[in-house]
């Protein structure tokens, strides 16, 4: 995980005011060793949905995986929604990491297009965990975190979306949540359907993509 996707995945684990959000880690990683064991501890969690899935997906399954007692998970996790919740901070943080990497690009269609090779490359690397990822994500209650890496993937689409060479759009908000919702959408059910093809997935979706913001004109 690189130094920024663990600086979200540290912020979910700072303690939080009670209310109706996911379940998050009990404390945060304050020591290299601790920051090592709460990586470990969430790869194992990630190890053990896709070999075993969810029917199987048991703290103790992934403590032993992990190689630490099931106390010493339980300092960081109170609970296996705990661990996917974790888990799903990883994996949108190493996504938004990747696709903030394409506003380095010189044009809006070359960022744009970086940005739908990223989600499509994300979703087939580890499809299996990427899929149980999608419905849990869909079952746990949005929360704070959930809001603001969204939050930040607009923010980023917007900038995109607003430069020259790219169609204008009558409202680059709104423009923004729909391509987002456009290609999580068609990834989403490319990876329920079990899809392999990269380079084909990505024509869809850019022909999607561009399609809506052409037809703004």
């Amino acid at each position: 995980m690189s130094k920024s996707s663990y600086s979200l995945l540290a912020y979910v684990l700072m303690p939080q005011s009670p209310s109706s959000r996911r379940p998050s880690p009990r404390k945060m990683p304050r020591q290299a060793r601790s920051e090592e064991t709460v990586r470990i501890i969430i790869e194992a969690a990630a190890h053990i949905l896709e070999r075993k899935g969810l029917g199987d997906f048991t703290t103790n399954a992934v403590a032993e995986r992990a190689g630490v007692s099931i106390g010493s998970l339980y300092q960081y996790f109170p609970g296996k929604e705990a661990l996917i919740a974790a888990l799903i901070v990883r994996e949108t943080s190493i996504l938004l990491a990747e696709c903030e990497q394409s506003l380095a690009a010189p044009t809006g269609r070359a960022a744009l297009s970086g940005m739908i090779e990223a989600a499509v490359a994300h979703q087939l690397r580890r499809p299996v965990l990427a899929r149980l990822l999608d419905i849990e994500e869909a079952r746990l209650p949005l929360d704070e975190d959930t809001q603001r890496v969204t939050s930040r993937f607009l923010t980023i689409l917007g900038e995109v979306l607003s430069r020259h060479d790219l169609p204008p759009q009558p409202q680059y908000d709104m423009a923004a949540q729909d391509v987002m919702a456009i290609v999580k959408g068609m990834v989403d059910t490319a990876g329920e359907k079990g899809e392999r093809d990269r380079s084909g997935l990505v024509r869809r979706v850019s022909r999607a993509v561009y399609g809506y913001l052409s037809s703004a004109v």
